[in-house]
Order: C-alpha cells, then structure tokens, then sequence
C-alpha cells in the first residue's frame, strides 16, 4: 500500500498548488491589459491561441520566488505576434512561456525587453519556449537598430528559445550591463540564421558596451546552438568583465567568439565545428586575464583576425572602444584539428597604432594537428610567454625545433559519431600534460585526476558524459518545433 499512499499525497499537493493559482485566459490585448493589473503571485495568463497584430504587451508584476506570475501561450507556438508587436517584461518572478513573433518587425528598440516602467530593468525573470523568427522590417533611418531580445537588470534568465534570420542594424541579443553584477542566464536557446550585414552591429549576442566594458557582468552562456551565424566578424561580442562561456556549439558560422573588451573571462568547453566554410573563427582574445579551456576547433577556415584562435595586438593608452593589450592569457587544454591558422599572435600589427604584442601568457597542454604550416604564426612576437606540454602534429609548429613546451608527436586522433577527433586510447597524449592548472573537468564534463591528466580538450575516462556537441534537437522551444 505504501506507492498508492505516496501517490495520493503528490496528487493532493499538486490539487492544492493548482487551487492557489487562478488561471485567467485572455483573447484580446485589452483582456490581456486587464489581467496583467489584476495578476497576484501564482496566477498564470493563457492567450488564445491565433493572430494578434501589433500587440504592445507590458508585462508588468510581482510575483515571487515560489509562485512567479506567467504569462503563456494557449498551445506554444501558436499564439502568434505580427506587424509590430513587442513585449515589455518589467518586474520580478514573471515568466514568458511559449510565444511566437513572426510576420513582421519593429522599426526600432526592442522585440522583447526585460524592462519596466520608468525603464526599470527586470529582475529574476524569465523567457522560455519562445521565438522570434524573420521578424524584420526596414529601419526609418541609416542609423537606427533594433534587437529581436534586449536583457535589463539582473538575475533573468532566456532558455529554450528560438532566434532566426535578423537582417536589420543591431545584434540580435543583447545584455545592457550597469553599474552591478547582472548575473543573467543564457542557455539552450537556438540563433540561426543571421545573413551578412555588411558593416559593424550584426553580431548575433552582444554582452555590454565599450563605454561599460570595464564594468562586471557576470553573464552565464551556456549551451546555445549557434548556426550560419553570419551577420559579422563577431559572433558574440564580450564587452564587459567576468562572463562564461561554456558548452555552447559553434557551427558553420562566419566570424568568431570574440573577447573584445572587458577582462577575466572564462571561454570553456565549447564546440567549434567550421566545414571549411570561409571566413569561419574561432576564439579572438584581447584584454587581461582570460582564461581559454577544453575548447574544440574544427576545420575552422578564417585567417587573420578570424583565425581559430588569434591573440590581437593593442594599442598604447587604449580609448574604450579600441584595443587593449592581451595580457595574463591562460590557454589550456584546448584541441585544435585541421584550422587554416590554428594560432596567431600579434593579429593587427601595423594597422590603428596596435604595436602592443600579448604579454606573460601561458599556452599549455594544447593539442594542435594541421595539414598546413606553421600552425602558430607570428605576426609579433609577444612577450613574457610560458610554452608547456603542447603537442602538434602535421605540419611545422612555426617554433624553433628545440623550442621548450612543443612536441612534436602523431596523437593517433579517430573521429567519433559526434565528428569529434578524439586521441585514441593508446594516444602518446594521454597522461602526459605538465603543470598545474585549476582545470577540473574536460570539455565532456568528465573529472581530469590530479596527476595523469591528457593533452588537448578530452580527457580519457569511464566516467558519464555530462557535455556533448548539441543538435537543433538539444536547444530551442520544448513541445513545439518553429516552422512545424
């Protein structure tokens, strides 16, 4: 008797959480505006499902940590925003959940914006299971932007959404950062789509601003698809200090994860998967004290400043939206296999005054197997660096042969389902990193031990698989598939 005892009081608790919320549904923006201000902690808003044109939606509430407000489709994906609606969300513990933005575009500002009245940034709130897709119109002027999602204040969170063909002036996503840590949350979203714009503000997340890049964010993005991501040289563009960037999936995109400005940030983990296709980046670092883990890079075809990994040069007395020196860099434990340029240093030289060259950086335990040398290029030469139980293979290193913390060695790499070359068992890599290095896990989410650990991103283990490289299936709305 005792599983049926256990399953009348789960059925009994759930009645009672169901019982405290009033469910309201709404067919039209002035039910919808009357529900929003009559909404307490708990209670959930259903909009009917079909076409609402030109909706201005202010999300505006209280709800809290246990009970938030939410606001939701009918059926996700079928409650549709045309023409130019927008939605506002201002507050705290207020959810979106499952709505749909297609049809149409704003001709400036923002699609979604966690900000309230008085431009309050949000707090503790929440987009799910949503999408924007298409959602273009021409701007009015040559200098006009607009963003398809726009995250004020702190501690929100955008997940399993779906972000599609942005082909206007402005990123497509963006983190206003203040004064305060933000502490916001970007994970399991799909960004597809973003054609080439042709000049500066097309980068597909941008996480601050020159004039606030010194500023902590504290921005978590992890395990986003990012596809045919094109709009510019920059994927993501880092303005500000102390991000991560974990466990996302790079593929066939033209440009690079690129850390602009900003300082101590963390790049780890990451899948970059380039088909060759051209133009196709990296990790592009500038500024101090980044730390570059456990990332993947494959057939990534840039050169230059799109180059798997290119280390740029700065300039003197940096103004905040030029270039600063790259300084303190850790890079360990990541695997490059057959990139164009894999490594290059002194990216810039010669151009904008940039005649700093990177200084006192640690390149570690790198696995770099090319077809093309040299797989590190030296455009300048940096300064103060520390070279420790790298390993290339394929072709030359571009070091001096008897250079210390370069070997060169066949690693016996065998691509896996996943398109992942991985050293194989018997790999003269496994076991034989030097230093110590705070790296914990590899990029599958397996435990390196303290002694033994492998060059390169993957570490031998029996242990689970924690990450892996996504799939359009991983990320984007759950229940419903835009477009289907």
């Amino acid at each position: 008797m005792k599983p049926i005892i256990c399953c009348c009081i789960v059925v009994s608790l759930l009645t009672c959480g169901i019982t405290r919320a009033a469910e309201r549904p709404v067919a039209d923006t002035r039910a919808l505006k009357q529900a929003i201000e009559d909404a307490k902690p708990g209670d959930v808003i259903v909009m009917k499902d079909g076409t609402w044109p030109d909706a201005d939606i202010r999300f505006y509430g209280t709800g809290t940590e246990s009970e938030p407000i939410t606001l939701r489709a009918q059926t996700p994906g079928k409650t549709i925003f045309t023409g130019g609606s927008r939605l506002r969300v201002g507050g705290s513990y207020l959810v979106v959940d499952g709505l749909l933005f297609k049809d149409g575009g704003v001709t400036g500002g923002h699609v979604i914006a966690f900000r309230g009245e008085n431009d309050k940034g949000a707090d503790h709130c929440r987009v799910t299971n949503c999408a924007v897709i298409d959602y273009n119109v021409p701007l009015p002027k040559e200098d006009a932007t607009a963003y398809y999602c726009s995250l004020y204040g702190a501690n929100n969170r955008v997940d399993h959404c779906y972000f599609k063909g942005k082909n206007t002036p402005g990123p497509t996503f963006v983190v206003w950062v203040e004064d305060q840590p933000n502490n916001h949350h970007i994970d399991h979203n799909h960004f597809a789509g973003r054609p080439d714009l042709g000049k500066n503000g097309g980068e597909t997340i941008r996480v601050g601003t020159s004039e606030v890049s010194m500023n902590v964010s504290r921005t978590l993005v992890e395990q986003n698809y990012f596809e045919n991501c094109d709009g510019e040289a920059e994927i993501i563009s880092n303005k500000s200090c102390e991000n991560v960037y974990r466990g996302n999936t790079f593929v066939r995109n033209r440009g690079a994860l690129t850390l602009r400005h900003g300082n101590r940030c963390i790049v780890d983990g990451n899948w970059f998967f380039g088909h060759d296709k051209p133009v196709s980046g990296g990790i592009r670092i500038i500024g101090e004290d980044h730390i570059i883990i456990n990332n993947y890079l494959d057939g990534l075809a840039g050169e230059g400043f799109e180059s798997a990994m290119p280390f740029v040069n700065g300039i003197p007395n940096s103004k905040p939206n030029e270039y600063f020196r790259v300084q303190r860099a850790l890079v360990a434990y990541n695997t490059f296999v057959n990139c164009a340029q894999p490594m290059s240093f002194g990216i810039g030289k010669g151009t904008r005054n940039r005649v700093e060259p990177p200084m006192d950086c640690t390149i570690a335990n790198n696995l770099i197997v090319g077809k093309d040398g040299p797989l590190i290029r030296f455009l300048d030469q940096p300064t103060g660096t520390k070279w420790i139980g790298n390993v290339f293979f394929g072709a030359a290193s571009g070091l001096a042969e008897s250079s210390p913390g370069m070997r060169a060695i066949d690693p016996k790499l065998a691509k896996g389902d996943d398109g992942v070359s991985r050293p194989a068992a018997d790999s003269p890599v496994r076991g034989t990193a030097e230093g110590g290095f705070p790296v914990v896990t590899d990029i599958d989410g397996q435990t390196r031990p303290a002694k033994g650990k492998d060059v390169g991103c993957d570490q031998q283990s029996s242990q689970p698989v924690q990450s892996r490289p996504l799939t359009p299936a991983d990320v984007g709305p759950v229940g419903w598939r835009p477009g289907e």
